[in-house]
């Protein structure tokens, strides 16, 4: 994919970079040229995928982040952002089956901590440099729940995942007049390390969906990494507050 930046080395910080599509998200921007910052709590996949984008000469560095703890994003993204990222990925994310007569309040709370406050935590410690600097993208990952589609036993996600969309759009209309943007992507049934889980999907769930998508078979993370690269692009300059299903046509066919 090729993608028209602006002048300069730009920067990007990313959560949950250490699989899936967060990893596919880092290695489409190391590619485009940018300065990739790969954050994730698990230290050895995430440096992993760091250094191999290292090993290609590309501009990457990892550094360990637990998006439920605002003193860590605090450090990570006032370390690592310089005069201010370009853009931030919130990717960041847990998945796992819960029926609802059966939810606990730890399971429903750390849901929300991850998917939803982690995202907010890490925009807002970002925000502040994107205002002086006039520019900036935020980006944040949410799902097929969370704009359009229920799923069963993941009552919790769901609910998440459609406060992220309403966190993207109030972001959009408030820092918009700073020159900062602010999107959602909403992946539908993508090939990642949490899907095969059997706390969540299952490989069979995952399989039996490819019946059920248009496009014939289940995303892969470069397919939504390529999107997110794209709402980061010059070439989305004036698209903010909107929310990019990825989803092979599911949405169209039971939408």
């Amino acid at each position: 994919m090729t993608v028209r930046q602006t002048a300069g080395a730009p920067s990007v910080l990313i959560t949950g970079a250490g699989s899936g599509i967060g990893a596919a998200c880092a290695s489409a921007f190391a590619r485009a040229g940018y300065r990739t910052v790969v954050t994730d709590v698990l230290e050895r996949e995430g440096e992993a995928v760091s250094a191999g984008l290292r090993s290609e000469g590309l501009d990457s560095v990892f550094h360990r982040l637990d998006v439920t703890s605002s003193e860590e994003v605090y450090r990570v993204v006032s370390t690592c952002e310089g005069d201010g990222f370009d853009v931030v990925v919130a990717n960041a994310g847990v998945a796992r089956r819960d029926p609802f007569p059966e939810m606990n309040d730890v399971h429903w709370t750390r849901t929300f901590d991850v998917d939803l406050h982690g995202q907010m935590r890490v925009f807002r410690e970002a925000v502040p440099a994107m205002m002086r600097r006039g520019r900036g993208s935020l980006i944040a990952l949410s799902s097929t729940r969370g704009p359009a589609s229920g799923c069963g036993e993941h009552a919790h996600s769901a609910a998440a995942k459609a406060g992220v969309i309403g966190l993207s759009r109030a972001l959009a209309v408030e820092l918009g007049p700073h020159g900062i943007r602010a999107n959602a992507v909403a992946p539908g049934f993508i090939r990642t390390a949490q899907s095969p889980d059997e706390t969540s999907m299952g490989a069979p769930g995952l399989a039996g969906c490819m019946t059920s998508v248009p496009l014939g078979r289940v995303g892969e993370p470069a397919d939504v990494a390529d999107v997110v690269l794209f709402l980061a692009s010059d070439a989305a300059r004036y698209v903010s507050g909107q929310v990019l299903v990825v989803d092979g046509g599911l949405l169209v066919r039971h939408g």
